[in-house]
Order: structure tokens, then sequence, then C-alpha cells
């Protein structure tokens, strides 16, 4: 693509979200999810190939039903309440579409069913986009809606984290397993969103350094599929021994980063009352780890049968930019002993 376009479009995905950020109009908030929908759609489709082009299509579709969603709750509110305020919504029907609206946005179950497909039609940087960047927006309008009736949101998240760790059980396609999982995080987010807001940027903030990693890994690998997954070892062996590391701490195995917000989610969920929604939510986090033990297993334990067993291919230099991926693969590791501090800054 030429650079130029592509600064173009980056800027328009840069500007759509800070609109939706800056706004508390939802004319302006609409008008700063629709430029993010049409700036990422040529990024998605700048390799012509079929596959590419049916994900874009299926992302257009969900994303522009979903837009047209929230101006009819918008729409219905001001025409109920007289009020375009974004934090003045009053009235439970608006809100409820609107919720329901931004949880097919982001790809929360049970809207979820676009997500694995479209981000198996991408590849890796797109759809490391797709899944941390393109999450903001809708994120920022969910935070500031005072739900309804607390249940929703509630049942929106135990979906996701059931149906993020269900899914994501059967695939071979790394793309699909990452988006399946990105389904299981969204839902532990969306479960403590009314409860401790400053919980949920913690997750979200987590999971993005971790998937950030993640995806980096599997680019420098070119790994697409579990099968691929068992060359690795021959192409950068000092990444493959960290690799399982870094698909635990999105597991959310102690002591990694990844364990922090789950133990504080579920900490939130028993002050709440919740226990046996706690007790859901750490049970469906086990589904999530089976697969991210699946991949661990097939990156570390198992050989190629036709991979060269000589030290070519890792002494060979890499295109991709290391420093990105040195970054986030330490902050995914390490940064649970900064627990305590998160949690005195979470209480002020």
């Amino acid at each position: 693509m030429n650079p130029y376009i592509l600064a173009a479009l980056l800027f328009g995905l840069g500007l759509g979200t800070t609109v939706t950020f800056a706004s508390s109009h939802w004319l302006l908030a609409w008008m700063g999810l629709e430029m993010n929908t049409l700036a990422i759609i040529p990024l998605m489709a700048q390799h012509h190939h079929p596959r590419a082009v049916e994900a874009t299509t299926k992302y257009f579709l969900t994303q522009a039903t979903a837009a047209a969603m929230i101006l009819f709750a918008s729409t219905t509110n001001a025409w109920l309440t007289g009020q375009w305020d974004i934090q003045q919504m009053s009235h439970p029907l608006p809100i409820t579409v609107v919720t329901v609206a931004l949880a097919l946005k982001i790809g929360l179950a049970p809207v979820h069913a676009w997500l694995p497909e479209v981000m198996q039609g991408l590849d890796l940087v797109t759809g490391l986009v797709l899944s941390t960047w393109q999450k903001l927006a809708p994120f920022a309008l969910l935070l500031q809606l005072q739900p309804a009736n607390s249940a929703i949101l509630v049942a929106l998240g135990l979906a996701s984290t059931l149906a993020g760790g269900w899914g994501g059980l059967n695939q071979t396609q790394l793309r699909k397993i990452l988006a399946y999982s990105s389904i299981a995080h969204l839902g532990w987010m969306i479960l403590i969103l009314q409860f401790s807001p400053s919980l949920t940027l913690l997750t979200l903030l987590t999971y993005f350094v971790m998937t950030l990693s993640t995806f980096l890994v599997f680019k420098l690998n070119k790994s697409t599929s579990i099968n691929m997954l068992a060359t690795s070892w021959a192409k950068a062996p000092a990444l493959t021994a960290l690799a399982p590391l870094i698909l635990l701490s999105l597991g959310g195995l102690p002591p990694l980063t990844g364990f922090m917000p789950k133990w504080l989610i579920l900490q939130e969920l028993a002050k709440q009352d919740l226990a046996p929604t706690a007790t859901l939510a750490a049970m469906s986090a086990l589904l999530s780890l089976y697969f991210y033990l699946r991949l661990t297993y097939a990156m570390t334990l198992t050989m190629s049968p036709n991979s060269l067993t000589g030290t070519t291919p890792w002494r060979l230099q890499h295109l991709q930019f290391s420093l990105p991926l040195a970054l986030a693969t330490a902050t995914t590791l390490l940064l649970l002993p900064l627990a305590p501090a998160v949690v005195a800054l979470l209480t002020l």
C-alpha cells in the first residue's frame, strides 16, 4: 500500500477514536465510530484476497448494523427525554439498545459470531489493530453509560467468557483462537464494568499488552496455524522459550501479569455478593487456559518432521523491528509484583 494512503488511513483511525473519546453528544460519538470503521476497511481489504474481501464485507455489515442501532437508540432517547448527552441517558429502552449495539461492535457474546470469521480473513497486523485499537471507542461509550439493569452487563459478560472458552477449544487456526481469546477477555471486562470502571480499564490495558506480544510472536514466526508453531524452535529458539509464558499470561496464571486483573475482578465480584458469578467466570477461565496450553504444547513439546535441524534459520536477520516485541513481552511477564501499587491506585 502507498505510504501516503496508509498514513491517511491510520490518521483517520486515530481521529475517529479521538472524536468518540472527546464527544459528549451522541451524534458526534456516532460520527467518530463511523470514521473509525471507514478508515480500517481499506486496511482490511488491502491484500485483495477473496478471504480478506469476505472478512471486510462481514465486518462492514456488522459495524453498519451496530451504528444504525446506536443512531436509532440516541434519536429515541432524544425523542423520549429531550437529551442528546451521553451521560444523561436515563430511559431503559435506549440504554438497553445502545448496550447491545456496542456489544455487537466489540464482539461480545451472544453477538460475537462475526469476530472469529473476520479475524481469520486478515493478516496478523490488521488483526492486531482489530483486537486492540478498535475496542477503545466503544469502551469509552460503555464506560459513560449508566446501565438500566445491571443484570444485562453481567449476562453479557458471563456469556462472553463461556463462549470465548468453548469456542476456542476446537480451533486450529491461531487467528480464530486469538479472536475467541478476545471474546473471553472482553467478557471479564464487561462483568466488572458497572462495579469498578477503573478495574475494567486496567484489564483492557493488560489485555492490549498481552495480545500485542502474542501477535508479534506469531508474526515473527510467520505462524497462522497450530501446526506451523512446531517449526518455531528452529527460527527463534529464545523466543520459543518465552512464548509459552506469554500464552500462560493470557490464560491468567500466576506469577505472570495476566493473573492480576483476573484476581482483582474475582475479588471485586465477591465483594459485590456475586460469588456464583465469580465462580462461573473462574471456571470459564479454565476453558481458555486449555487452548493456551494446547498452543504451548505445540510450540515447545512437538517437533515438526520437516524443519531444518541446522542453525541457519535463526542466524538470518529478521525484518521485524524487535523492540516492541521485547517491551511487550517483558510487560506481559513481569508486572504482577506491581499489583499492590495498582490496588492502591484503584482505591483512590
